[in-house]
């Protein structure tokens, strides 16, 4: 199983407020085959062990247990290549938006694609959901549609959607023999955030961005190059335009 795709997925919770709920995503998590649970700062110390979470997972107690527990979102993504930031709420420069099928597919072109691949949903606190500056540190928006009248999903509700849409999606690949995947090697989220970063002092150093009045023009490169999924040779280039503007 180390290899499957179904150990290569990570539910990301950031700042979680209720146990009642890691506990409930973890068995939601388990009944779907996922096993790697994340919790940025969850507001609650050592929520793994309280009592509520542990009554509401409901025997997945193991996906508690094993359970990693770091303070940033970056910490959290170390690794993967492909991440969404999971809301209700579109965001005026939100990243691409996809629907969980669509979402899905990805996931398994990344798992496919890559012997060590991973992929990560990311949830946000129950009462305020994901900061923007946290959305943007996703490639990609997931949106579950659902009654425009009342589209309120809990946290649990909401992960136990996606992983059985990514379980889905991933056992017609295997039966089909779906030949999916890159030419090139996906680059992970933290080469791409640094490219970011090089390309935006590149074209600061070019007088392309005021950077007193930067607007949101890295913001809509984001989403431009998001929709592309960069690859890692890819990335090199944008880094050697980079290092030439910061040359000139």
């Amino acid at each position: 199983m180390q290899n499957s795709p179904f150990s290569r997925l990570r539910f990301v919770l950031v700042e979680t407020s209720h146990p009642g709920n890691v506990g409930s995503v973890a068995r939601a998590m388990k009944t779907m085959g996922f096993s790697n649970l994340y919790l940025v700062n969850p507001r609650i110390a050592d929520v793994v062990h309280h009592p509520e979470a542990i009554a509401l997972a409901s025997g997945a107690t193991d996906i508690l247990e094993a359970a990693v527990i770091v303070h940033t979102l970056q910490e959290a993504l170390a690794g993967c290549e492909l991440a969404a930031a999971v809301s209700a709420r579109l965001r005026e420069f939100s990243p691409p938006v996809l629907e969980p099928p669509e979402f899905a597919e990805r996931f398994v072109q990344v798992t496919a694609g890559s012997a060590s691949g991973f992929a990560a949903l990311v949830f946000g606190n129950e009462r305020t959901g994901l900061p923007n500056h946290l959305v943007e540190k996703c490639p990609f928006l997931v949106t579950i549609p659902a009654n425009p009248d009342y589209s309120s999903l809990n946290l649990a509700q909401a992960a136990q959607v996606l992983a059985y849409v990514c379980r889905y999606q991933s056992k017609v690949a295997a039966v089909h023999g779906q030949e999916i995947g890159f030419k090139g090697s996906l680059a992970n989220l933290a080469d791409v955030d640094a490219m970011f970063e090089h390309l935006e002092r590149g074209l600061i150093a070019i007088d392309f961005i005021d950077p007193a009045s930067p607007k949101k023009l890295m913001s809509r490169l984001r989403r431009l190059f998001a929709r592309t999924q960069l690859e890692v040779e890819e990335v090199n280039i944008l880094r050697g335009m980079a290092k030439k503007m910061l040359d000139k």
